[in-house]
């Protein structure tokens, strides 16, 4: 399936045979300690930089109309971010994910994020646009 769009990954989501959860990430960019000038440049050029995560959260596809209304959400709670990387959580039986296990999978995000491997993450920009890592 080609996710193009947020709305394209609800509709996936919502499509699934089993009930799914789908794990936001949300990270800002910011330059190491030890920069160089150059690295400077190209960060505020829009280039480069490390990845933070800066807070997670899980929703069922159904409980998201909207980009829009998760990103009303996440104002509550940081406005600092520029990605957010979405990962789905498929359940079993006919069940959803718990609680707990959807916390463990939030977890195991945060460190890929951190560590620099977030490829298998879907990233969208503020403006629900998907992103390319190069």
């Amino acid at each position: 399936m080609n996710i193009s769009s947020f709305d394209d990954l609800l509709r996936a989501a919502r499509r699934q045979p089993e009930p799914q959860r789908l794990l936001f990430v949300f990270a800002n960019a910011e330059l190491p300690d030890d920069r160089t000038p150059e690295q400077r440049a190209g960060f505020q050029a829009g280039q480069g930089g490390a990845l933070t995560p800066l807070m997670s959260v899980d929703k069922t596809p159904e409980e998201l109309d909207t980009f829009a209304a998760l990103v009303e959400e996440s104002h509550r709670f940081t406005q600092d971010w520029v990605v957010v990387f979405v990962a789905g959580l498929s359940g079993r039986g006919g069940q959803a994910p718990t609680s707990m296990e959807a916390d463990q999978a939030l977890q195991r995000m945060i460190e890929h994020i951190k560590t620099g491997r977030f490829g298998s993450f879907l990233p969208f920009d503020r403006q629900g646009q998907p992103l390319l890592f190069g």
